[in-house]
């Protein structure tokens, strides 16, 4: 079985695009929830341990038990992806938050800050690198493990990697294999470049 390049790229695209999407999701929820928890410590333990939870399920059972919930292709694989990208992100949210520093915090207060101005103006970009930490790694790590989208029927480099094993082709694994690791490689090298963009400058190491 031979793979085009006008194939690989569709699947490249797919792949790139649920990937994304999972971690997009995983932020615009993870990132809140972890504020949250910063400003209601008691709960940061059984909170961040169900999370965890999903971190302790084979990616293939839990892709497996979301089809009889959302049926094949691209759902059950962006919902199980989602909810194994929350806990790096939602770990160093959290962490990142409680770790500023106290001094600086009360310099705020004492520069009449409002809450929302101190977590916006002092406390997220002294956080930044903690949290973005968590992003990074959320990220490579879906990358990957999108790869196993492939068996609910919702595309990307997995295809051409089952195809592989199934006919024994090194030829089609490594077609889906290097994308993947190229892109995985690539996000995390941009994903740093951000970071430093962001970080204030005395912040940067």
């Amino acid at each position: 079985m031979n793979i085009t390049w006008e194939k690989l790229l569709r699947l490249t695209a797919e792949h790139l695009t649920l990937s994304l999407s999972a971690v997009l999701l995983a932020i615009a929820v993870a990132v809140p929830a972890g504020i949250l928890l910063s400003r209601s410590r008691r709960l940061a333990d059984p909170v961040i341990t169900v999370v965890g939870l999903f971190q302790t399920l084979p990616a293939v059972a839990l892709l497996a038990f979301m089809i009889p919930l959302l049926g094949i292709g691209s759902r059950p694989a962006l919902v199980a992806l989602f909810l194994y990208a929350l806990l790096p992100i939602l770990q160093s949210t959290y962490k990142g938050l409680v770790g500023v520093d106290a001094a600086a915090k009360e310099a705020g207060r004492g520069m009449g800050m409002t809450p929302a101005q101190m977590l916006v103006m002092v406390e997220l970009p002294l956080a930044f690198r903690v949290i973005m930490s968590g992003v990074r790694t959320s990220t490579v790590m879906i990358i990957g493990w999108a790869t196993l989208a492939a068996y609910v029927g919702a595309g990307g480099l997995g295809e051409p990697i089952l195809t592989g094993f199934a006919l024994v082709s090194p030829r089609l694994i490594l077609a889906g294999g290097i994308p993947v690791t190229v892109m995985a490689l690539l996000a995390d090298f941009l994903l740093g470049r951000l970071e430093r963009w962001v970080t204030p400058r005395g912040l940067r190491v």
